[in-house]
């Protein structure tokens, strides 16, 4: 049986690829909703990808960074299979809380007026910047990870 994609990654990691992907393409589909004014679509779009988001950050991607990543801080920050996983991280982390921070901004009055966004679509078209940069690097930390190199 031939792996899929044809790298050494586990199952979990090539389901992950695939359900980031899925969510990436998903929250474009949200900001084209925002654009079509369909907000109550938006909305739920994009809240639902967030917290989707958060649930395959906890159980995969945190066990994962912790196992074969965070033993070996600080001594091979230098090395490419470390450094993209550790920018990855830092990078996906600041996105999330901002998607987080929009939700309830855009969703609620929890928060005070003053720690509130005045122009929620920056904030918004940023965020889904964000994203799809975290995107990219997480798919350059898999293929330096799963793709065997060629030599010779």
């Amino acid at each position: 049986m031939r792996p899929f994609f044809l790298t050494t990654a586990p199952t979990a990691a090539n389901l992950t690829l695939l359900i980031e992907l899925a969510m990436a393409l998903g929250l474009t589909f949200g900001a084209w909703m925002a654009r079509r004014r369909w907000y109550r679509g938006h909305a739920w779009c994009q809240s639902v990808v967030v917290l989707l988001n958060a649930v395959l950050i906890a159980t995969y991607m945190v066990p994962s960074f912790l196992t074969n990543v965070n033993p070996q801080i600080p001594k091979k920050l230098g090395h490419s299979f470390y450094g993209l996983a550790i920018t990855h991280a830092i990078l996906a982390s600041a996105v999330e809380l901002a998607a987080f921070y929009l939700m309830v901004v855009a969703g609620s009055d929890l928060l005070p007026k003053q720690l509130r966004l005045t122009n929620l679509k920056i904030g918004m078209r940023i965020v889904l910047a964000g994203w799809w940069l975290v995107f990219l690097l997480g798919l350059t930390t898999y293929v330096r990870w799963y793709v065997p190199l060629k030599r010779g």
